[in-house]
């Protein structure tokens, strides 16, 4: 009996059997596992739609997925710490197969004043030939006026609520005063042309944009220098790897660094989210492994007697064992199945419409994460490898809670068993 006729495919469907004798306890797992995963699966899409977002916005409002910049600049960001041959730097950046797009920019400070106000602002100075929305995500947020056109025309763009703040309205001139690569104060007039809302307000009572060469002329930086040199990836995953590529082959003044180190603050907030939705996945884990446990130990109890008689016919304990864990498996592959089947429609949902959140950040405002706005539209896109590890998962977790009831069935003694009425 205990020969091949009770092993292989006999001791799966057998398995198979045993699942569905209490039908009603079986159905009631499954929910808990396909509800669970679906909790997951969310959790998870939710997060990675989220915190992508919320980086490529980073990235788009910043220096890039990866900043190339004087390895002194994030210490001292002055004027004085620049990269000059700009054309080289994008050649080498280029030839990495990660890599999308380069730009070089001219960021910092200086203080804006009209006849009756003054406001400092961060500003970024560049070329709106090579740049769109792709790599500045301010250029897609123009609400009024136009953005010069050239990176020699003359012009200035602000935030709305700088512009608001200095009483300017388009066509009227203000100065700008900054200190230049020698650490001079230098002063400049432009007209604004144009106004940029983003809804973040910070961003909007602080930014500035003008034509990168004007501004090259006026702090005396020559025609292929620039403060950063933005790298544009389409996965920002691959920031880090990037970043060591790329810095391999740049001197030693000069730093490739990914985005969590140029955006610290926003590095920080995501991690923190991020553990603590790893934490509460690994809660409901426990909680629906610990259903699963209860599950499969109330089957081994009840069928003792069927085990006793098994092993004396020929039936090794190694086998139970391996019986009980195919019912595991089992559990574990129609749980799946059964998850995939309540999440698809939720998923699907969030993916291609989401949910309207503007009601619920900030009294129905908006908030912002190290001058990043959250977005208002609450959307799902899992990674793919995500989805594996969570599906991979839920079947170590239901392999684990089975370990301890397979093993008791393999202990079990015929003789004594046998008795069990």
């Amino acid at each position: 009996m205990s020969g091949p006729g009770f092993g292989g495919p006999k001791l799966a469907s057998m398995a198979w059997r045993n699942v569905w004798r209490n039908r009603r306890r079986t159905l009631l797992t499954l929910s808990s596992i396909a509800f669970g995963s679906m909790l997951a699966v969310m959790l998870t899409g939710i997060g990675d739609a989220n915190w992508r977002e919320m980086i490529d916005l980073a990235a788009r409002l910043g220096g890039g997925h990866v900043t190339v910049q004087h390895s002194e600049y994030l210490d001292t960001p002055t004027l004085s710490r620049s990269v000059t041959g700009t054309e080289r730097l994008r050649q080498a950046a280029l030839r990495d197969p990660e890599v999308e797009r380069v730009v070089g920019r001219i960021t910092g400070f200086l203080m804006l004043s009209t006849a009756g106000q003054s406001y400092g602002a961060g500003f970024v100075a560049l070329d709106p030939e090579t740049e769109d929305a792709s790599t500045l995500s301010l250029l897609e947020a123009l609400s009024e006026g136009k953005m010069f056109e050239r990176a020699d025309s003359p012009g200035i763009v602000l935030g709305k609520k700088l512009a608001e703040n200095l009483d300017l309205k388009l066509g009227r001139k203000v100065v700008y005063t900054l200190t230049d690569k020698h650490g001079e104060i230098v002063r400049e007039a432009a007209r604004l042309t144009g106004i940029v809302r983003t809804g973040s307000p910070s961003v909007d009572a602080g930014i500035a944009l003008l034509p990168l060469d004007r501004m090259r002329g006026t702090i005396g930086f020559a025609p292929d220098e620039v403060v950063q040199v933005g790298l544009f990836l389409p996965d920002q995953r691959q920031a880090e790897g990037v970043a060591a590529r790329v810095g391999a082959t740049l001197g030693q003044q000069i730093s490739a660094l990914p985005w969590y180190e140029t955006q610290p603050d926003l590095a920080a907030f995501i991690t923190m989210k991020v553990a603590g939705a790893y934490f509460m996945e690994i809660v409901m884990a426990i909680l629906v492994a610990a259903g699963i446990f209860n599950t499969l130990f109330m089957s081994v109890m009840e069928r003792l007697r069927e085990f006793g008689i098994l092993l004396a016919i020929g039936f090794s304990p190694a086998r139970l064992f391996a019986l009980v864990m195919l019912e595991s498996l089992w559990l574990a592959l129609v749980g799946l199945v059964a998850a995939a089947a309540l999440t698809a429609g939720p998923y699907y949902y969030m993916a291609t419409t989401g949910i309207d959140i503007s009601e619920v950040i900030a009294g129905g405002g908006t908030a912002e994460v190290a001058g990043i706005a959250i977005t208002s539209i609450m959307r799902a896109s899992i990674y793919p490898e995500n989805l594996l590890y969570i599906a991979l998962a839920v079947v170590a977790a239901t392999l684990l809670s089975g370990l301890y009831p397979a093993w008791r069935a393999g202990r079990v003694e015929p003789v004594e068993t046998i008795r069990l009425v």
